[in-house]
């Protein structure tokens, strides 16, 4: 299989494991020998804020509207990741496609503060793995759709309408997947 890298998985209501339900999945890498990482880009975090964030790196707060902060998945949880615009550049990140990279490095954080880091970003905590081959299973039960992503789907579109709006733009109506199986 081609690597997923640059790509969405969007759950289908065939999706066995519930933490997954509804949710919207960007492919950060991919390949046969080390599985996959992704980050779940349709899921806030209500209860955790990008201010408890910063203060709790000992860092400057940003000044003005906080950014939401993101579930990438339950792997690491405590982890910080930034899913940003290729704009910004720093030592430690990966491009994954080359509008769109990812960085854990703690100087973006302090550029987003100062008002000099990438145009458009999320911070996310933790990420959503999967072993070798373990993907793979996955989309052949159909608990996936794998569907082409775009920096407009990432950083505009509303995370509550993303899971129906995304399959919607490709001409699939998520909603119906069920029946089509004949779960419904």
């Amino acid at each position: 299989m081609e690597s997923l890298a640059g790509f969405f998985l969007i759950s289908t209501p065939q999706m066995p494991d519930p933490r997954f339900a509804g949710k919207v999945i960007y492919i950060c890498s991919h390949n046969s020998r080390d599985g996959a990482m992704g980050l779940v880009i349709n899921e806030i975090i209500p209860d955790v804020t990008l201010e408890a964030l910063y203060q709790n790196m000992d860092m400057p707060v940003p000044d003005g509207q906080l950014a939401p902060l993101f579930y990438g998945g339950p792997v690491d949880i405590n982890a910080v990741y930034i899913l940003h615009s290729s704009d910004y550049q720093t030592t430690e990140q990966l491009e994954i496609t080359p509008e769109i990279s990812l960085s854990r490095d703690r100087k973006i954080l302090g550029d987003i503060a100062g008002d000099k880091g990438p145009e458009n970003y999320l911070f996310i905590l933790g990420y959503s793995g999967w072993g070798p081959g373990q993907l793979e299973q996955e989309l052949a039960v159909d608990g996936w759709l794998t569907l082409p992503a775009s920096f407009d789907d990432i950083f505009y579109t509303d995370p509550d309408k993303m899971w129906k709006q995304i399959a919607m733009k490709y001409g699939i109506d998520i909603s119906l997947f069920g029946e089509i199986t004949g779960t419904a």
